[in-house]
């Protein structure tokens, strides 16, 4: 993965991250993810990001440098990963939604469960990183030159199949088109509104 590619708006990185594969190495052995749905936030001019009110000991690694690893807890159940990109010293991010699990499946149903169906091994962000066996002890990891989680280009993903839509289950901005995902993949979550969502701006 070209560095360069990240060093952009979450915006314009979220769609391109489509295809791409998320490798995580761990002792129970190596599972790769081809990611089918991202979502953008652009940290402190994004309601729904968690930088939008500055830099803290918990969100510090999405104000850089681009191409790093943001794991966070999420309703203190499930871990989540950001990509960081953009500028350094600005919070910019690209949270991995679903992906489609093409190394290691075996190792990832265990994780997540035997009677788990292949297309759900990593729908949705949690179960993403379960099956990957991504935790707190990634939060930071350098993914473009680091041996324990690799970002790697996949296979081309034609633009045609690329779709954009409101982002799941956050309270504030939720309608910003930041969401984008592969039509008609099985793997891809299905759309929520959160019950806590209040209008905004629609950008």
């Amino acid at each position: 993965m070209n560095a360069d590619l990240l060093a952009r708006s979450a915006e314009e990185v979220a769609p391109g991250l489509l295809g791409s594969v998320l490798t995580c190495r761990t002792p129970e052995g190596t599972v790769s993810i081809a990611i089918t749905e991202t979502e953008a936030y652009s940290g402190t001019a994004d309601p729904a990001s968690h930088a939008y009110r500055g830099r803290t000991s918990r969100n510090a690694v999405m104000f850089g440098p681009a191409g790093h690893l943001y794991v966070y807890r999420s309703h203190g159940l499930h871990w989540c990963a950001n990509v960081v990109t953009g500028t350094d010293g600005i919070a910019s991010g690209v949270l991995i939604r679903a992906g489609r699990v093409i190394e290691g499946e075996d190792l990832a149903r265990g994780r997540r469960g035997e009677k788990v169906e292949s297309p759900r091994l990593a729908r949705g962000p949690g179960n993403f990183c379960r099956a990957l066996g991504i935790t707190a002890e990634h939060n930071g990891a350098d993914l473009l030159t680091g041996t324990s989680v690799v970002l790697s280009e996949g296979e081309p993903v034609p633009a045609v199949l690329i779709q954009a839509g409101p982002r799941v289950g956050v309270s504030r901005a939720h309608d910003w088109q930041h969401r984008f995902y592969l039509a008609g993949d099985p793997t891809v979550s299905a759309y929520r509104l959160s019950p806590r969502a209040k209008p905004s701006d629609g950008s």
